[in-house]
């Protein structure tokens, strides 16, 4: 007998309301739950929060489960209320969908549906044959937000890609002697800790690793060090470099070619560095080939923080899907090194442009960002 009504069950007032909350608890889960997406769910009942949860990491169970613990008994006759459409598959875990029916909740409110091919609406209408009502679209740009990274792997089969650059007034990001600690202040330092500490990877360059030998941890307290990549088509990293000899929980990876010394990548394995040898396309990484292999691998997200030749070669390859430059109140004159190498554009109607850019200060420092469009 069917217990309640279909997906086109009306939006209530109160939606909203517990649907933010959902949104704020899925926050907790960005960068802790790759591969899969990070999600929020809240029981209510007679207008109290009964159970809710968050997606804990791969292999742990899903909001709507870690909700359903927490509530127990109290989830019968219960509305669920849950950022993302609940999977109706085996993975590492069983489908939700079955946990939410079984467990008697009788209304399910979604945020965003799952574009994965093995749900694509499969969770929802396995709510609705066994009679729960179902709305979907209730704060579907801020439920959106929390799974836009997984949702953008799951199409496009390799890491959402932020660029994040940081720059003069004039688009440098060092003096003419190599002078770049540090352009931004502190304020533009912490949001970087904080987007690593959301992130599944961050990668730079090899002439980065030579000019600024950054560690690429996440500086922020309760934070965790995301994995981090090298792109060394040469194998120019020194056994020195911190991130060779500095000690973390995330792994460090470089990324290179058949050309690099055999030697050198022994030694840099010996260290405990991961070493793939990747094609070669002009005698540099191919990079979408490296996209393909960290998909694969389960990053959803990529940080890219330099440099300039790094950043310009994703942008030609169209692999940026969002920019993040941070500016800073300063000029460094036409003998500073650019932010950007050549983009080889032929028209001004070539070139990468940024979409619905918002702009926030942090401290004295300008934070452009926006999605990029070829």
């Amino acid at each position: 007998m069917r217990r309640g009504g279909s997906r086109k069950s009306p939006e209530r007032a109160d939606d909203a309301l517990w649907m933010r909350r959902a949104v704020a608890l899925a926050e907790r889960a960005l960068g802790r739950t790759s591969p899969n997406p990070a999600v929020g769910a809240v029981l209510v009942k007679a207008g109290r929060i009964v159970g809710e949860g968050w997606t804990r990491p791969a292999g742990g169970p899903h909001a709507e489960v870690v909700a359903l613990r927490r509530a127990g008994a109290r989830a019968r006759g219960a509305t669920l209320y849950v950022t993302f459409e609940p999977c109706a598959h085996f993975g590492r875990t069983p489908p939700c969908a079955d946990a939410v029916v079984a467990a008697g909740v009788v209304r399910v409110v979604v945020g965003v549906g799952d574009p994965n091919p093995r749900v694509r609406g499969r969770g929802l209408r396995t709510l609705e044959r066994a009679g729960v009502a179902v709305t979907t679209g209730v704060l579907a740009a801020e439920a959106g937000r929390m799974s836009a990274w997984f949702r953008h792997w799951v199409v496009r089969r390799r890491p959402f890609v932020i660029l994040k650059l940081a720059a003069s007034l004039d688009g440098r990001i060092a003096t003419a002697a190599g002078a770049s600690r540090w352009i931004t202040g502190a304020a533009a330092r912490r949001w970087v800790h904080e987007l690593r500490n959301r992130v599944d990877a961050v990668m730079v360059g090899s002439e980065t690793v030579l000019a600024d030998d950054p560690a690429l941890t996440c500086r922020r307290r309760g934070g965790r060090d995301p994995l981090r990549i090298v792109i060394d088509g040469r194998l120019r990293m020194p056994l020195a470099a911190r991130l060779v000899r500095q000690r973390s929980a995330a792994a460090t990876v470089v990324a290179t070619t058949a050309a690099a010394p055999l030697r050198k990548r022994r030694a840099l394995g010996a260290a405990g560095v991961e070493v793939i040898v990747l094609p070669a396309v002009a005698g540099k990484v191919d990079l979408a080939a490296c996209m393909r292999l960290l998909a694969a691998r389960g990053v959803v997200s990529l940080l890219v923080e330099g440099g300039g030749e790094l950043a310009a070669a994703l942008l030609r390859a169209r692999l940026v899907d969002r920019l993040a430059l941070l500016t800073a109140p300063v000029l460094l004159g036409g003998d500073g090194r650019p932010m950007l190498g050549a983009l080889r554009l032929r028209r001004l109607g070539d070139a990468p442009r940024l979409v619905r850019p918002t702009l926030v200060p942090l401290g004295p420092d300008v934070l452009r960002e926006g999605s990029v469009a070829y």
